[in-house]
């Protein structure tokens, strides 16, 4: 176990963590709230029963026992979910990749099966034949939202319990500070793993986006079955988290060098949000869209569907080129035919810098341009999530505007820590590559 007397904290301390963890327990359930009682606006006293706050909470209740109660469906649905997925991790084909070494394990080198285009298509074929065959149609989800999200947060903030006590038993803490809420925000466990199924990956990539999709493609289907059409505003959201949760599959082996997996603890935060938070979290937009099915002119539909594959251009080849330029130097690329691989995704002979400490910095392909340039991409395609909602509400905005902050944060983070191990050689590659979100201007 280690714990150090001098801690760097992050987060706000303790109790920043504290209060992160109650507030991402309230932010799901008044969005789902909003849904229910006043079609996606805010959730406000006027919006509630006017007679007083007794019949305001009693309002509230009553929608939270009638459908955001969990019941033997929701349960037996979201957990044959998960363990789906674990099946899929284990026997589905893939590649094999190594992680970056692990200073805390003896510099360690963990395998990982990368089959989530694999896991990916056999999701997709089975709730297909589900729907055909009328043995469980894509609008349960939709349909029973908030009973399924109790159930996600319930087991999400069981398992981070658990994860928490099993490092410390098992003597796998890093990095601890000696705070309980702050080390179980944080984490305790770096790589929890049973053989070769990697926890902290299957749930970053197999649960977190896969069940976002599934959700908005369930909001797709209730709005076809209740309507018989699909919105310009479902098309762009469904096109949106399709090609989001697509990349992520296609592209998984790219995904034990970064840093989520090689430095990032399994902790609360990351439990939650993959398991929870981001699922039933943003895909907010579907079923605002479901709910109150804003009219989008075609003229605007084209507009925001060509920025939106613009900018997954930009995202996808960058992420790309940093991910296989990293696998490349380490000598763990593998290269893959998953659908779509796009141009200029792989760089040939690439500029780069040589440091000190060991590591090497890209600068070539879109990283000449901008050290961030892949978040500006992301933060496009947020905004994009919000402007298909059209302007009749502000929560849908709340996405985009959340997603800005918190990824400013992380690239803070990001480069503190590069400041740290590289530096001098990290002010000379400032220097090389000056602007960080978008070429010639910041």
């Amino acid at each position: 176990m280690d714990r150090s007397n001098s801690y760097h904290y992050e987060f706000g301390g303790p109790k920043g963590c504290f209060c992160i963890m109650l507030y991402s327990h309230f932010l799901p359930y008044f969005f789902w709230l909003s849904l229910e009682i006043s079609q996606g606006g805010l959730l406000l006293p006027s919006t509630l029963s006017s007679d007083g706050f007794s019949d305001h909470f009693s309002q509230i209740a009553t929608v939270f026992y009638e459908k955001g109660l969990p019941d033997m469906n929701s349960i037996f649905f979201y957990l044959g979910f998960l363990v789906f997925q674990v099946i899929c991790s284990l026997i589905l084909p893939g590649v094999w990749i190594k992680g970056l070494p692990v200073p805390t394990e003896n510099n360690k080198q963990h395998d990982y099966l990368c089959n989530g285009a694999a896991s990916w298509y056999v999701t997709l074929i089975l709730v297909f034949v589900l729907e055909k065959f009328n043995i469980l149609s894509l609008s349960f989800m939709a349909i029973n939202f908030g009973k399924i999200m109790t159930t996600s947060i319930i087991f999400s903030d069981i398992l981070a319990f658990i994860i928490y006590v099993a490092a410390e038993i098992q003597g796998k803490s890093i990095r601890m500070s000696g705070h309980f809420f702050y080390d179980f925000f944080m984490g305790a466990y770096l790589n929890p793993r049973i053989g070769y199924f990697d926890f902290k990956m299957w749930a970053e990539i197999r649960v977190s986006w896969i069940l976002l999709f599934l959700l908005t493609l369930s909001a797709s289907v209730l709005q076809y079955k209740n309507q018989g059409y699909l919105s310009y505003s479902m098309i762009i959201i469904l096109t949106a988290h399709f090609l989001y949760t697509n990349a992520c599959m296609k592209g998984e082996e790219c995904i034990p060098t970064t840093w989520d997996i090689f430095y990032e603890k399994w902790g609360w935060m990351l439990v939650y949000w993959n398991l929870a938070g981001v699922p039933f979290v943003y895909c907010f937009q579907a079923f605002y869209i479901l709910k109150n099915d804003p009219q989008l002119p075609l003229w605007w539909f084209i507009i925001l569907l060509i920025t939106l594959l613009f900018a997954y251009y930009i995202w996808d080849s960058a992420q790309s080129q940093k991910n296989k330029f990293r696998m490349q130097m380490k000598g763990t690329y593998v290269k893959r035919y998953t659908f779509p691989q796009l141009p200029w995704g792989v760089l040939k002979n690439p500029k780069f810098m040589k440091t000190e400490a060991g590591g090497t910095l890209l600068l070539d392909g879109w990283w000449q341009y901008a050290r961030k340039i892949h978040y500006t991409a992301d933060i496009v395609m947020a905004t994009i999530w919000g402007l298909s909602c059209g302007f009749g509400g502000i929560l849908p905005y709340y996405y985009p505007i959340f997603f800005f902050f918190m990824i400013k944060h992380r690239s803070e983070r990001d480069f503190d820590r590069c400041s740290q191990k590289y530096k001098k050689d990290w002010e000379e590659y400032c220097r090389r590559v000056p602007y960080v979100w978008i070429p010639g201007i910041i």
